[in-house]
C-alpha cells in the first residue's frame, strides 16, 4: 500500500465516483476562488494595514509563488506518504491559514498567512489529481473527470471575483474566511467518502534541494521586479535581489540537468503533451488570469466603483466563464485539446484587445469585450489539463497535473509584478490600457502555440512523431 494511506482499496464503483469527484472539484473550485476572491478586496486591505501599491501586490502574489515553488515537490510527497492522507493534511492546513489571514492584524501576518494558504494549496492538487485517477480508472470517463474539474477551476476564478465585492461589503477579511466553510464538506469527504489507491508505496527520495532552489528562483524573479517597481532607481539592494533573479534560476536549471534527485521527473520532460500544456498554463495565466487584477484596478480606482460595485461589474465575466466551462467539456468529446484551447485563446484575445481599447467609456459599452474574455477563459482553463496529461503515463499523471499549476501560478506572479512595474505608481486608464495590450498578445502568442499543434495534428494526426 502507499505509505499513510492506511485502508487502500480497488477502484471504486462507479456510483461512488460521482461524489468522490464532486468533493475533489470543490477542493479545486476553493484552492483558484483563493487566488481571484482578494483582487476586488486589495483597496479595502491597504486602507487597513497600509502595505502601499507595491507590496500589495504580494498579497496574490505570495499565495502563487509558494503554490508554484513548492507543487512539484508536494507530487513527490503525495506519492511517498499516499495522495488521502496529504488531501487530508492539506485541507486542515488551508483552513487554518485561510482563518489566520481572516483576523491578521498587520500586514507581515496577512502575507505570512497567504504563503501558507498557497503551500496548502500546493499539497492539495497532486493529492487530488492522484485521487481524481484512482476514482475514474477508465480513461474516456476520466477526460471528462478531468473536464469537469477543470471548470470547476475556472469557475472558482471568475467567481472570486465577484464574491469578493459581496463579501469586501461587509469586510475584506470574510474573503479569507468564507474558505473554511467551503473545505468543511472537503474534509467530510476525505474521512468517509474518498478511498486511498491500492498502489505499491513509493519509495523516491524527495528532492528537498531542487525544491527550495525552484521556489527560491520564483521568489527571486517576483521579489526583483517588485523592488524595481517600488524604488524606480538603482541601489545597493535593488541590484542584490536582481542578481539573486539571475543566478537562483540559472542554479536551478542546472541542477535539473545535472542531478540525480531533480524536481521535474526526465521522463515527464520527454512528453510533448506535458510541455505544450504547461505552455499554455503559463499563456492563459499571462493573459485571462491577469484580467481580475486589471479590471479590478480599472473599476474602482479609475472608474471610481465601491468593492460592491466592481463585484456586480465582474457577474457577465463570472457567468461567461461558467457557461464556457461545460461547453468546453462538451467539446473536448472527439475533439483535439489544441483545437478546443485554439478557440479558447482566439476569444481571450479578442476580449482583451476589446477591453483595452474602451477603457475609458461606460459599462455597458465593455460587456461584449468582457463576455467574449469570460467565455476563452473558461474554455481554455477547462481545455489545458486534459491537454497537459493526454497520453501521459498512468503513473506519470499527478506530476504532469503538478507542473501545468507550476507553470500557470509561477507565469501568473511573474505576470503580476510585471504590470505593477508597467502601471508605476499613477494608476489611469492609459496604463491600464497598456496592461491589456500586453495580457492580450499573450493570449495571441497561446492562440499561435496551440493553432500550430491543432494544423499539426490535422495533417499528420493526434499521433505524430
Amino acid at each position: 500500500m502507499r505509505g499513510g494511506d492506511a485502508h487502500p482499496a480497488p477502484s471504486p464503483p462507479p456510483s461512488s465516483r460521482a461524489p468522490a469527484l464532486t468533493i475533489l472539484a470543490l477542493a479545486q473550485f476553493t484552492t483558484t476562488l483563493e487566488f481571484s476572491i482578494v483582487h476586488v478586496a486589495l483597496p479595502a486591505i491597504d486602507r487597513d494595514l497600509h502595505l502601499g501599491p507595491v507590496l500589495l501586490q504580494w498579497v496574490p502574489s505570495a499565495y502563487a509563488v509558494f503554490l508554484a515553488g513548492l507543487l512539484l515537490v508536494s507530487g513527490r510527497l503525495a506519492e511517498r506518504f499516499g495522495p488521502l492522507r496529504m488531501f487530508r493534511w492539506a485541507v486542515l492546513l488551508l483552513a487554518a491559514a485561510s482563518a489566520l489571514a481572516a483576523v491578521a492584524p498587520d500586514s507581515a501576518t496577512l502575507l505570512g498567512a497567504r504563503a501558507a494558504q498557497g503551500a496548502a494549496a500546493a499539497l492539495l492538487q497532486p493529492a487530488a489529481l492522484g485521487l481524481l485517477q484512482h476514482a475514474v480508472p477508465d480513461p474516456a470517463a476520466r477526460a471528462r473527470a478531468f473536464a469537469a474539474w477543470s471548470a470547476a477551476g475556472a469557475t472558482g476564478l471568475a467567481v472570486g471575483a465577484a464574491v469578493g465585492g459581496l463579501l469586501t461589503l461587509v469586510s475584506w477579511r470574510w474573503t479569507f474566511a468564507v474558505t473554511v466553510p467551503l473545505l468543511l464538506p472537503c474534509a467530510a469527504g476525505a474521512l468517509f467518502r474518498l478511498r486511498a489507491p491500492a498502489t505499491p508505496a513509493c519509495h523516491r527520495a524527495v528532492p528537498v534541494a531542487a525544491a527550495l532552489l525552484g521556489t527560491g528562483a520564483a521568489l527571486a524573479v517576483v521579489t526583483a521586479l517588485t523592488v524595481i517597481a517600488g524604488t524606480g532607481r538603482p541601489g545597493a539592494a535593488t541590484v542584490l535581489v536582481c542578481a539573486a533573479a539571475v543566478v537562483l534560476p540559472a542554479v536551478f536549471l542546472c541542477h535539473e540537468a545535472r542531478a540525480q534527485r531533480v524536481l521535474v521527473d526526465r521522463a515527464l520532460r520527454r512528453c510533448r503533451n506535458v510541455r505544450l500544456g504547461t505552455a499554455v498554463a503559463a499563456l492563459y495565466m499571462a493573459s485571462a488570469g491577469s484580467t481580475y487584477y486589471l479590471l479590478t484596478l480599472l473599476l474602482q480606482q479609475v472608474h471610481g466603483r465601491t468593492a460592491f460595485a466592481a463585484g456586480v461589474a465582474f457577474l457577465p465575466l463570472t457567468v461567461s466563464v461558467a457557461v464556457a466551462g461545460p461547453l468546453a467539456g462538451r467539446l473536448l468529446h472527439g475533439r483535439s485539446p489544441a483545437r478546443v484551447a485554439c478557440a479558447g485563446f482566439a476569444l481571450c484575445a479578442a476580449g482583451l484587445f476589446g477591453l483595452s481599447a474602451v477603457v475609458d467609456a461606460p459599462y455597458p459599452v465593455m460587456l461584449p469585450a468582457l463576455v467574449l474574455t469570460g467565455l476563452g477563459n473558461g474554455v481554455v482553463f477547462t481545455a489545458l489539463f486534459v491537454l497537459g496529461t493526454t497520453g501521459v503515463p498512468a503513473g506519470l499523471r499527478g506530476s504532469a497535473g503538478g507542473l501545468l499549476t507550476t507553470g500557470q501560478y509561477v507565469a501568473g506572479a511573474v505576470a503580476l509584478a510585471l504590470l505593477t512595474l508597467v502601471l508605476g505608481p499613477g494608476v489611469d486608464a492609459t496604463r491600464i490600457g497598456l496592461c491589456l495590450v500586453l495580457t492580450a498578445a499573450a493570449g495571441t502568442l497561446g492562440f499561435l502555440v496551440t493553432a500550430r499543434r491543432a494544423l499539426t495534428e490535422a495533417q499528420y494526426g493526434p499521433g505524430w512523431p
